[in-house]
């Protein structure tokens, strides 16, 4: 998973094929305790999709550019375009099965 620290190395992850993104933060828990989990499942289950971290506590106009107020917020990127996005209240196992969807899809075509 790499850490984003800028917004320019967002943008050019963002036009890259596919792009998972996890907004989170030291002081949520929630955040550091599914970091890996997402890791976990991304790398097992989608090995094409590219994943990012930006920290909103360090980074907040990162995180404001992309409406993150809360957290954690992940959002999926496929050839530019947000096509996920869920934030606060998720379960690992519905982010997996949204994820499966548009990946089928985006690899179908």
């Amino acid at each position: 998973m790499i850490t984003v620290a800028t917004a320019l190395q967002l943008e050019q992850l963002k036009s890259g094929p596919a792009l998972f993104i996890l907004f989170g933060g030291a002081h949520c828990g929630v955040c550091l305790v599914i970091k890996p989990k997402i890791e976990s499942l991304m790398a097992q289950h989608f090995p094409d999709i590219a994943l990012a971290y930006i920290d909103c506590e360090q980074h907040p106009e990162i995180c404001a550019q992309h409406d993150v107020f809360s957290l954690p917020v992940t959002k999926l990127y496929v050839e530019g375009q947000l096509c996920l996005e869920m934030a606060r209240s998720f379960s690992l196992k519905e982010l997996l099965a949204q994820v499966e969807r548009i990946y089928r899809l985006w690899k179908e075509t």
